[in-house]
């Protein structure tokens, strides 16, 4: 693998992981468009790693403020309202973490099919569409919405399966105004993209790369993590403007041209 590969990775990992059109499902396609050979998800949880660095960096002080919530101090609504979307948080994670580690080498094998990938980027682009007949009612985060859209979060693992797309779509479809929606999707992301990398690091025993492979990953991260941060940016103001759904089109014919190009 060259450092331009890499590169070309990072940036398709920085700008997917966030807009609603899979990196993961990107990933393995041009994994296997560009000829490279890195089995399972390795390189792939590594890419994620460098989103992770962006979304922890993006959204820094609304998560001082979560943190915030759970120190001693007289309760206020601000505070009460922090700590349910806290628990909210938890409790939508839990189903990603219960899917991922009981079916974990299924997901690992999906990672190595590009027709799978696409197949599901179809799927995404179905469910992007649907969000145009989603009636939006201005509901907050509770825990037992969490939960919903934490089941979201754990039919994507599956590559092709948009995280930010289906999780966002559930709580469309859950009432949710648009903005918190997308903020509570980023923010269910830290856990589950740093809980993979976690997993990914100790089932392997550890980070063994030599130093020229390492040196690559750290580029791969930080290009990630650059176009994360754009990312993160843009799907904002496009949720903002009420074009989430278009973003279906793009997976529609994405999952199709990829489709036929490897019939």
């Amino acid at each position: 693998m060259d450092i331009l590969s890499v590169v070309i990775l990072g940036i398709v990992q920085g700008l997917t992981e966030f807009l609603p059109i899979s990196s993961s499902g990107h990933l393995v396609i041009c994994e296997h468009m560009l000829g490279l050979s890195y089995p399972g998800m390795s390189l792939e949880i590594w890419l994620h790693f460098g989103t992770l660095l962006s979304v922890l960096v993006y959204f820094r002080r609304r998560l001082l403020e979560l943190a915030g919530s759970i120190l001693p101090g007289a309760p206020k609504p601000e505070t009460t309202a922090n700590r349910k979307m806290l628990l909210a948080l938890v409790v939508g994670t839990l189903p990603a973490v219960v899917i991922g580690l009981s079916f974990r080498s299924s997901f690992e094998a999906a990672f190595d099919s590009p027709r799978f990938a696409s197949a599901m980027l179809v799927v995404t682009g179905i469910i992007l569409l649907s969000t145009r007949l989603a009636g939006i009612s201005g509901r907050y985060v509770t825990i037992p919405r969490g939960f919903w859209i934490g089941w979201a979060q754990a039919v994507a693992i599956l590559p092709g399966i948009s995280r930010s797309g289906s999780t966002i779509s559930a709580a469309l479809f859950l009432g949710i105004r648009p903005a918190l929606a997308a903020e509570f999707s980023f923010l269910l992301a830290i856990p589950a993209i740093g809980g993979a990398f976690l997993l990914d690091i100790f089932s392997s025993g550890g980070i063994a790369f030599t130093p020229g492979e390492m040196g690559m990953l750290l580029v791969g991260t930080t290009t990630a993590f650059v176009f994360g941060v754009a990312a993160i940016y843009s799907l904002l103001k496009i949720i903002g403007r009420g074009k989430f759904f278009l973003f279906g089109f793009y997976c529609l014919v994405a999952g199709t041209v990829s489709l036929i190009f490897m019939s």
